[in-house]
């Protein structure tokens, strides 16, 4: 089905008050699941409310909760989330990194005990709209074999990174995993078969039916054993840098929480030439997009510009697409 956003905002905040939220901490989380939407993302957006929900209802999301900073060192700080929302919790550690940033010119929040940030291009938005770079990442619960083994024992760990630029802001948003498993099931429910082959299915054989994928959650690194060592190395930082929970101790519990994040921001304005790192940062997407497409009348993107013009078309038309069958659940709740 199509709907407004303003609509699927509006429905979102309800929904959210409904379930205890205050009406600003609604209106924000209504606010982030409509944008992911309307950028193209529903697997982060709106399919995940369901979801989100069912952990409010089993206790795992403390809708009260909130990030507290517990450790201070110069322009590195240690928070814990308090197993609160993880968008808000999110938005509050990008904030303060962004901060701290402008203070000293790099900032670097590790935040433990939270909870799913969602989509996690949100905070590189967030962090390009205040005119700084952002590194940023999380580790998960076990969702993908590391290379050569059978079992899951490590996560698909998203990995961010967002650069300011007046012709469009670039937002790398990507999983370890070829397919991150909210897209997964996206094709899931709407009954396709991946484009290339997203993890292993019973047989130990590489597959691209969801289904298959999803029953043992055994996704496919990116990159093969090289996307496995990243998925690694971002687990470790991310827990050392908070002393908060591994993929390893996170697998432990029956559903994921308690996850470890790093939120890194950088002023560029430090050096005092914005106006070259404009001519840079161009120089480089202008020569990634002056190549001839493999497939006639195709193009090359810079990370985040699908998105963003998915965003255009969408706001142009006044209406985003929705599952019906997801439109039934929220309305159920």
């Amino acid at each position: 089905m199509l709907i407004s956003p303003e609509k699927l905002q509006e429905t979102l905040s309800q929904l959210f008050i409904k379930y205890k939220f205050t009406e600003q901490k609604a209106n924000a989380l209504a606010a982030v699941f409509t944008d992911s939407t309307l950028d193209g993302v529903s697997s982060h957006g709106i399919n995940r409310v369901p979801l989100f929900i069912d952990y409010i209802k089993k206790g795992i999301i403390k809708i009260n909760a909130e990030a507290e900073q517990i450790a201070s060192f110069g322009n590195i700080e240690r928070w814990d989330g308090n197993f609160g929302p993880g968008i808000l919790n999110a938005q509050k550690c990008t904030t303060r990194a962004i901060e701290l940033a402008k203070e000293h010119g790099m900032g670097l929040v590790a935040l433990r005990n939270t909870n799913h940030w969602m989509r996690g291009g949100t905070y590189g938005k967030q962090a390009v709209d205040n005119k700084c770079i952002s590194i940023l990442f999380t580790n998960t619960k076990a969702n993908m074999p590391p290379w050569g083994g059978k079992d899951s024992r490590i996560g698909n760990n998203p990995f961010v990174v967002s650069i300011p630029r007046e012709k469009g802001n670039i937002v790398l948003d990507m999983a370890m995993s070829q397919f991150a498993f909210g897209k997964i099931n996206d094709y899931k429910l709407k009954g396709e078969k991946l484009p290339y082959h997203g993890g292993w299915d019973q047989n130990n054989q590489l597959s691209k039916d969801p289904e298959k994928i999803l029953l043992k959650e055994r996704g496919l690194p990116i990159g093969y054993w090289k996307g496995s060592a990243l998925s690694m190395v971002l687990d470790m930082l991310a827990t050392i840098l908070s002393a908060g929970n591994s993929t390893a101790r996170v697998s432990a519990k029956e559903i994921e929480t308690g996850i470890s994040q790093v939120y890194i921001c950088i002023s560029p304005e430090v050096f005092n030439d914005t106006d070259l790192q404009q001519k840079l940062i161009d120089e480089v997407v202008d020569f990634t997009h002056n190549v001839a497409p493999i497939t006639p009348g195709d193009k090359t993107y810079y990370p985040g510009e699908k998105s963003a013009n998915t965003r255009i078309k969408n706001l142009k038309e006044g209406v985003v697409f929705i599952e019906d069958a997801i439109w039934k659940q929220l309305q159920a709740l």
